[in-house]
């Protein structure tokens, strides 16, 4: 669908709904690079990282791999302590600590991809959206300074398009259809910066090897 996988250096957005696989999506990427030699990382807020790496061992991804890196930025992550309670803390504070931890893990491991996931949780702690902007903004300048490819995942939270949308190269979205009286999964391409994309919505399902996209059918013809 991406007529050759995403940009190097770039950052990208995948957003749905809970349960349509952003989570696998985002370590399947990130499995990708180990398969390739490279150093990557990944970065929870929601689900703690002893659960996700018990959880993706149905697909072979196994995270105790040297080159695979983590950093718990849940309230009860055991490894690493960002936020301190439920409501974190003093958003600027907080995020300001997540860059800088993010940004010394890049360095001392020479990361070349990162998955963050989900950005949504960071998002609801923010006074406002002003503050939220500038935050991410700066969150990006991190990877960008180090010539990181980043995934970050989202939830989908209204109508309108979100901040992500805007300052992301990229936007994926995971949704629900209803095909003949059946939900059927379906994968989106909304904007691809710096190449030509596929339109079209494609079916997806979850496979022993992760995330397998359909691309050469119709969502529709299922």
């Amino acid at each position: 669908m991406l007529n050759g996988g995403v940009i190097s250096g770039r950052a990208y957005l995948v957003r749905g709904e809970p349960g349509l696989g952003k989570t696998t999506l985002s370590i399947q990427f990130l499995m990708e690079g180990v398969r390739n030699g490279e150093n990557v990382l990944y970065i929870t807020f929601e689900e703690p990282l002893a659960l996700i790496e018990r959880d993706m061992r149905a697909f072979g991804f196994r995270l105790d791999d040297p080159l695979f890196h983590g950093i718990d930025a849940t309230p009860v992550g055991k490894k690493t302590h960002i936020f301190e309670d439920v409501y974190y803390e003093k958003f600027a504070q907080g995020f300001e600590r997540l860059s800088a931890a993010v940004e010394e893990k890049i360095r001392e491991n020479n990361i070349r991809r990162v998955a963050v996931d989900p950005i949504t949780m960071l998002r609801l702690t923010a006074k406002n959206e002003l503050e939220y902007r500038k935050a991410f903004l700066e969150f990006l300048k991190v990877f960008m300074h180090h010539d990181v490819t980043v995934i970050i995942t989202s939830s989908i939270l209204g109508g309108t398009p979100d901040v992500e949308d805007y300052l992301t190269s990229g936007v994926i979205e995971l949704r629900r259809y209803g095909v003949k009286g059946r939900a059927v999964r379906g994968i989106q391409i909304l904007k691809f910066r710096g190449s030509a994309f596929d339109e079209d919505i494609r079916p997806y399902g979850f496979t022993s090897r992760g995330i397998e996209v359909y691309s050469s059918e119709s969502l529709y013809a299922r």
